[in-house]
């Protein structure tokens, strides 16, 4: 599980088997967790506990470092990302 990215309370990383599936990132805090589409557009895939308000702060956090995080999955993956 790649880490591809700490900021406050947040873990933002992927996961290595996930590289057939479109760029996405998965944010962790404690038992929360969510996942994000990073292509075309950032897009909430999954939610397992956070509220809506925190949802989109995390939203804010990936759309300012999109381009980091977009390479960090191509670099990992092959750069090889597949269409949502």
């Amino acid at each position: 599980m790649p880490t591809a990215l700490r900021t406050g309370p947040y873990r933002i990383y992927f996961y290595a088997y996930n590289c057939g599936e479109p760029r996405h990132v998965h944010v962790d805090r404690e038992s929360l967790s969510a996942k994000f589409w990073l292509d075309p557009d950032v897009a909430l895939e999954e939610n397992h506990g956070y509220r809506r308000k925190e949802l989109r702060a995390i939203e804010r956090i990936i759309r300012a470092n999109l381009e980091v995080l977009r390479n960090e999955w191509d670099k990992f993956c092959g750069g090889n990302p597949r269409p949502v």
